[in-house]
């Protein structure tokens, strides 16, 4: 499909609608000029008829001298006829006016023309003036002509402005695409918007938008190489230990042991390359959904990870369950897989650091609305483990950062799991708070998120 500039388009169409104006007004001034012409010399007729009403002599036709037949570019034709049907005047030789005339005004076709005629009747005579109607039309296409050549001769000039019109404008235009072409691949700064058309600030401004959300993607991408590399070194440099181990090892016995130290470390290692890759899953679609998440119920999803985790808390010797109670349903506007991995970090979390024989209980509430806050679905998470200090507790959230109990405990980790929490209920429109348990002593994890309607 052939494409042209805007520049190209604006001029054609300006220059149409000054052509079409022109057209325009030649219509309209032919219009009224013919609407005058006829509304004075149907004037003059009249006049010309009624100064004639007193009558002509009998012999006026042989004293008034007759214009050659070949002449016909007079005005008016003048013809008088007695009340018997004698033709006693005729100002032009051959006109051949019917006699018997319509009084008044008239329309009358004549030797293939159309003549306006005028009719008077006087007691003595009938008087009748006429005028070739071309002579009306010729005056106003004239008139026309005097309006629409002005605009002609300014063409020229009327071209040149339009198009230093449409290149001032379309200046602010010519700006932002000099900007755009001299940057490099690497900028992806914001185009000002100052000094832009209204037409053209919505198409800025959706790049802007545009350039914000590669910058996320991009900083997400080199976020998760760092991450990766930095979480990666470690294992990776204890599996090559651990392997050296086992190639060292001097009896079958020492064998086994640094077999299962081998295959304990590709477990963590495995696991950590898992939260890894979800936590740059994660990063990447922060922001990139445009329409609302769908409204979901946060009971089913609560018991279902207690029911998946039943059999790792009991085999840890660590009483697992739903806090008496707890709200029936809870309806969050979020993603129901990115609540499940929540909810699973969660729970692994209390569990991994919960000593045998410990407990934890998790609480699903509806808090009602109150003056500075609307109603919210608060989600809890206790256990009976070592907890948090209150002054590591914000730090705690931060990727690859591992309290000092966390650390002490002996427990394998990596300092993602509430990093991903976190995550997750920031792009879910939730907030995470680290507290003390009341009831069992240990870490107790709030997240809220506002509550919705059911669907």
């Amino acid at each position: 499909m052939k494409t042209t500039s805007l520049r190209f388009r604006l001029i054609v169409l300006m220059g149409l609608a000054i052509v079409l104006a022109a057209l325009l007004q030649g219509a309209l001034a032919y219009r009224n000029a013919l609407a005058e012409a006829d509304a004075l010399f149907d004037y003059q007729m009249r006049q010309t008829a009624l100064a004639l009403r007193a009558g002509l002599p009998v012999d006026a036709r042989a004293a008034s001298p007759l214009l050659p037949p070949e002449d016909e570019n007079h005005e008016f034709i003048v013809q008088v006829w007695t009340n018997e049907g004698l033709r006693i005047f005729e100002s032009a030789f051959g006109a051949a006016l019917p006699q018997m005339a319509v009084l008044g005004f008239a329309d009358v076709p004549v030797r293939g023309t159309t003549y306006r005629v005028f009719s008077l009747q006087s007691p003595a005579q009938v008087i009748q003036v006429a005028q070739n109607l071309q002579v009306r039309r010729q005056m106003a296409r004239t008139l026309a002509w005097r309006t629409v050549w002005p605009i002609a001769l300014l063409a020229p000039l009327l071209a040149l402005a339009v198009w230093w019109v449409v290149g001032h404008a379309l200046r602010p235009v010519e700006r932002v695409r000099r900007e755009l072409a001299g940057r490099s691949a690497a900028s992806l700064a914001p185009v000002a918007e100052a000094g832009l058309p209204q037409e053209v600030q919505p198409l800025v401004q959706e790049l802007n938008l545009l350039f914000a959300r590669v910058q996320q993607a991009f900083s997400s991408q080199q976020h998760f190489v760092a991450d990766a590399a930095h979480a990666l070194r470690s294992p990776l440099q204890a599996l090559k230990l651990q392997l050296q181990g086992l190639q060292r090892a001097p009896d079958e016995a020492a064998r086994q042991r640094a077999q299962q130290r081998l295959a304990a470390g590709i477990d963590r290692a495995a696991q950590l390359v898992d939260q890894l890759l979800l936590l740059a899953r994660e990063d990447a679609q922060q922001g990139a959904r445009s329409s609302p998440a769908p409204v979901v119920d946060l009971a089913p999803l609560v018991a279902q990870q207690l029911a998946d985790l039943a059999a790792s808390a009991q085999a840890q010797g660590v009483d697992l369950g739903l806090a008496e109670g707890s709200a029936a349903a809870a309806h969050v506007r979020a993603e129901s897989a990115s609540l499940q991995v929540l909810l699973g970090n969660l729970l692994d979390n209390a569990i991994k650091y919960t000593p045998t024989g410990g407990q934890v209980d998790v609480r699903l509430a509806l808090l009602p609305a109150v003056p500075d806050s609307p109603a919210q679905v608060e989600l809890r998470v206790e256990d009976s483990g070592p907890g948090i200090p209150a002054a590591e507790r914000t730090r705690a959230l931060e990727r690859f950062v591992r309290a000092d109990g966390a650390a002490a405990s002996g427990v394998p980790g990596s300092g993602l799991g509430l990093a991903i929490v976190q995550t997750i209920a920031q792009r879910q429109g939730g907030q995470v708070e680290l507290l003390e348990s009341a009831a069992l002593g240990g870490l107790c994890v709030r997240v809220c998120w506002p509550a919705v309607e059911s669907a």
